[in-house]
């Protein structure tokens, strides 16, 4: 039986067709009919479908009958493509034995075609290269086949040219997986270790575990044991993944499948870990678990506080969904109640957003993006710090460090100038350049993480007229001039606009800031300064002119002396205001801070 599986992913740089080729194998091996069909069948939220984008990791099993006349069982795990959930690729490569990796054909490799293929190196996996896209006009097949070999060092003479799109040669695909992809290994007989690569909430079964059996076998009723969190259950259901569960009576060694056991969170059930047997469990775990850590935090408001019982509601019901989530609750003067959340990146914090706004209908107001930084206090402590809010008294600060990352930018080569200024402005280090191609540069660097996570990706998408691609990887932490800039409008400070930056952009921000809260905030009958400042200095500052109310129209003729009792009975007014004046900020101005002005 083991001998007739192929456990395989797929993995591309995002838009390079890899949801459209599993749609394209589901209908070569019928495991989905033409009347329930739909594009991007293995994409289930709205947001995956709109964006063209792979969220959650997700399985199925197919059955297929080679030309041979034999009968296999291949378990294709579909991956997410972005760098943000990077760990569900590496769990989903955990239980594969070969990855197909995908190269669009007018694109060529890029980046993250880069970092996908070391990924699945590391996890020993055999490698088959798919030039996708073969029908375009654009298509450049030898350049491409190139780039495989000098820049992947793959075989161009393995790679398989498909049109996804068409279903061309998506058959010969099929028959090259089962003679180049290795079936499974592990003993049926001995103890069982399963390995989980994702879970799903279904609010009527519980969390859905998605695993593949390594040693062992397991039976359906029997009491199981995940190992990281020790707690036990009782099975309910097991059974192959198909466009729906199919329940199965077993699974043995090497298959992929799904679990229920009544699990009531996702937050029990976390990627990478191992299932054993509760009554003869496993003596260690299966290696490569970690815990999924939070890198950019932010801080969601609703915008009226009355929704705020709908947001704690939201997010709560979202976290069983979503177990890379994190959450707390926060306060803030000029925002109200909400929630301190960190997110894997950038992207999962917009997914986030998206789906509570779509799916429980909010309104929400999120703070600028943060990174966690890393502080040593002059009593010998070290503290890490992701809210601004929390700063220390810089009189007891020894020293500063935020994270960076090992940066990687292929882009045609005409655009190298203004990636470099770009890279440059962000405070890049240690800059490297080669050519990968005939025309295509790849540029590596290192820079600070919060440069990255607010609106790198847009620039260089923008300045590279979207051919340049980025990836990343953690770094290290580094010492960093980081100061809290406070914004203060008409002379009290407004917490939720309060953020870490470094001292060499401290004045620009500020500057910006306060030129975007201008244009935002209604004029009042009296002067209001808004100002930036670092401690009890301030680096900069605008002020919003009075709204001036003409208190002389009504007199008409006579002596000036009339005219200027009334504009003096005003002045005294405008004092009054201005020293028990408060002023309200709208909400769209706690937005228009995020505009950075570069």
């Amino acid at each position: 039986m083991r001998e007739r599986i192929r456990n395989f992913c797929i993995i591309a740089h995002i838009d390079h067709g890899k949801s459209t080729l599993a749609d394209r194998l589901l209908q070569m091996t019928h495991t989905v009919n033409d009347r329930d069909f739909h594009d991007q069948m293995l994409d289930s939220m709205d947001i995956e479908r709109e964006r063209g984008i792979t969220i959650k990791s997700t399985a199925v099993t197919m059955d297929y009958t080679s030309r041979a006349g034999e009968s296999y069982i291949l378990n294709l795990i579909d991956t997410p493509g972005h760098v943000d959930f990077s760990y569900e690729v590496s769990r989903a490569m955990a239980c594969c034995e070969g990855a197909l990796l995908v190269i669009d054909a007018a694109q060529g490799v890029e980046a993250q075609t880069v970092a996908n293929l070391f990924k699945a190196m590391e996890h020993n996996l055999t490698i088959i290269p798919v030039i996708n896209k073969i029908d375009l006009p654009s298509a450049s097949i030898e350049e491409t086949l190139d780039e495989i070999e000098n820049e992947l060092g793959l075989d161009p003479d393995d790679a398989v040219m498909v049109s996804a799109k068409t279903g061309q040669n998506v058959a010969d695909l099929l028959e090259t997986i089962i003679e180049k992809v290795p079936p499974p290994s592990g003993d049926s007989g001995g103890v069982l270790r399963a390995r989980v690569f994702d879970s799903i909430f279904d609010p009527y079964r519980g969390v859905v575990v998605y695993f593949r059996v390594v040693e062992g076998s397991i039976q359906a009723r029997d009491d199981i044991r995940l190992m990281a969190p020790g707690s036990d259950y009782r099975l309910e259901e097991i059974g192959y993944l198909r466009i729906g569960r199919e329940p199965r009576k077993s699974l043995e060694a090497g298959e992929v499948g799904y679990l229920i056991a009544g699990i009531k969170s996702v937050s029990e059930v976390r990627s990478g870990d191992t299932v054993t047997s509760a009554l003869n469990p496993a003596t260690e775990s299966l290696p490569g678990y970690e815990e999924a850590k939070p890198v950019v935090f932010s801080s969601i408001f609703p915008v009226t506080s009355e929704d705020y019982d709908d947001l704690a509601s939201a997010i709560e019901r979202l976290k069983l969904n979503d177990a890379s989530l994190t959450f707390e609750k926060v306060s803030s003067t000029g925002l109200g109640f909400g929630f301190r959340c960190g997110f894997l990146g950038l992207l999962h914090l917009e997914v986030v957003q998206e789906r509570l706004e779509r799916e429980f209908d909010l309104s929400l107001v999120l703070t600028a993006p943060t990174v966690l930084c890393r502080i040593s206090l002059s009593n010998g402590s070290l503290i890490f710090l992701d809210n601004p809010l929390l700063y220390p008294d810089p009189s007891q600060i020894v020293s500063t460090e935020e994270p960076y990352i090992k940066a990687s930018i292929i882009m045609p080569d005409r655009y190298i100038g203004p990636v470099t200024n770009l890279l440059l402005d962000r405070r890049a280090e240690n800059y490297t350049n080669m050519y990968v191609g005939k025309q295509r540069v790849e540029i590596k660097a290192e820079l600070p993480l919060s440069e990255v996570v607010y609106d790198f990706y847009d620039k260089l998408k923008s300045i590279t007229q979207g051919y340049g691609s980025f990836d990343y990887e953690p770094g290290d932490y580094r010492k960093s001039d980081l100061v809290k800039v406070d914004i203060m409008v008409n002379h009290e400070r407004v917490d939720a606009l309060s953020m870490l930056v470094h001292r060499n952009r401290a004045g620009s921000w500020a500057k910006s800031a306060c030129e975007n809260l201008k244009e935002e905030i209604p004029k009042q009958q009296f002067k209001i300064p808004i100002q930036g400042a670092i401690g009890g200095t301030i680096i900069a500052r605008t002020t919003i002119s009075a709204l001036r109310k003409d208190v002389t129209a009504k007199c008409y003729g006579g002596d000036i002396t009339r005219k200027r009792k009334l504009l003096d009975k005003q002045k005294e007014g405008k004092k009054r205001m201005k020293m028990v004046g408060k002023v309200m900020i709208p909400q769209k101005a706690f937005l228009a801070v995020l505009k950075r002005g570069d």
